[in-house]
């Protein structure tokens, strides 16, 4: 189980808001390499974290979408490798929306970083809204569309 603080923020950029938020994880002696690295693979599963946390500050979980007939799938991940995660570190993971969703696409933004506030690691995952039973496109839910909405309203 991982250890998950979480923050939700409001960045002004451009005169938009986007939505932010942070969660904290420790990085654990199993997901480390023979070099004491974070393993390259499990930067995806600190992506995931944030992810979840994210929507769950939002009033929904992953499992409630699924409940309603909504499947989430990954269906693009990049990531960009800029500095080592070590065991024990305390990372960062900040997970932004720089745009609002549109059709049935959402967009990930996720910064990694160290306790020193280093930049290690960043990423884009976008995934798919679809219908449980016919995996078919489905539009983003109404409801999370109205709780993101207020995030990218001009600033006066």
């Amino acid at each position: 189980m991982y250890f998950a603080v979480s923050v939700l923020h409001r960045v002004f950029i451009k005169q938009y808001i986007m939505f932010t938020q942070t969660t904290q994880i420790r990085v654990r002696y199993g997901e480390t390499d023979q070099m004491g690295y974070l393993y390259y693979g499990n930067y995806a599963l600190y992506y995931e974290v944030g992810r979840a946390e994210a929507i769950r500050t939002l009033g929904f979980t992953y499992a409630e979408l699924e409940k309603q007939g909504i499947i989430m799938p990954v269906a693009e991940l990049n990531s960009k490798y800029l500095r080592p995660a070590y065991y024990d570190d305390l990372i960062t993971v900040k997970t932004i929306l720089k745009e609002l969703p549109v059709d049935h696409k959402i967009r990930f933004h996720t910064e990694l970083y160290n306790e020193k506030g280093e930049l290690l690691n960043v990423g884009v995952t976008t995934l798919v809204f679809l219908h449980a039973d016919t995996k078919q496109r489905y539009g983003m839910p109404p409801v999370m569309m109205e709780r993101l909405a207020p995030f990218f309203e001009k600033s006066l």
